[in-house]
């Protein structure tokens, strides 16, 4: 039985899913959902997920939306090992995560920004603007949150989290729209590891671009 995952190369909760199923040496299809044209509301994309969102993964039989609830389904199966045995240290290595795939990210989603941003004279600008006014301050506050771990060298110690699958997007994303931190050097060597390791190379939307 095939695994699928329902994709579109910039989304940065479908990055996420990549990483983590490179990470579980996870063979996969790739099925292009092309947000930019909205063929995540055709009627067979929503009958897969009605939110009309992306990713959806086929796996083992099942259907899965939502990258976090993905994401702890693979750790779980696939013996990842993204989050800590200790309950604290484990919900703390959560929230990590969640500050970014929560709280971040719906704010800077496609959807939301386009709304903002419809009624700009200099719609490219205002989007650009509203993209670093939400980008920034929170990872300021993830870099805060890092305190309390030891970063050797991902977020949480010597082998890729859950809260890294949900960083390096959220660094892709700092990039292409210009929010500034270059203050945060805690951010950039955990960058620095997670690109060299194969599987968050192989997961980055330069690799996987869909025409």
């Amino acid at each position: 039985m095939s695994t699928v995952l329902y994709d579109y190369w910039r989304s940065s909760a479908s990055y996420r899913v990549r990483i983590a199923l490179l990470l579980a040496g996870e063979p996969f299809d790739t099925v292009p959902v092309d947000l930019l044209a909205g063929t995540h509301r055709a009627p067979d994309h929503l009958a897969r997920n009605p939110q009309g969102l992306v990713p959806v993964l086929e796996i083992d039989g099942q259907q899965f939306t939502q990258s976090l609830a993905i994401l702890e389904y693979l750790n779980d199966t696939r013996g990842l090992g993204m989050l800590p045995d200790d309950p604290a240290q484990r919900a703390k290595a959560r929230a990590l995560a969640h500050s970014i795939a929560v709280d971040i990210h719906p704010v800077c989603n496609l959807s939301v920004v386009r709304h903002a941003a419809h009624e700009a004279e200099d719609k490219p600008a205002a989007t650009r603007d509203w993209m670093q006014h939400f980008i920034r301050p929170g990872l300021v506050a993830f870099d805060t949150l890092l305190n309390g771990f030891e970063q050797a060298p991902y977020c949480c110690g010597d082998r890729p989290s859950l809260a890294d699958l949900c960083l390096m997007p959220q660094l892709y994303n700092a990039h292409r729209w210009g929010a500034d931190i270059s203050d945060l050097p805690r951010l950039h060597a955990i960058e620095t590891a997670c690109a060299t390791h194969p599987a968050f190379a192989a997961a980055h939307p330069d690799q996987v671009r869909q025409a």
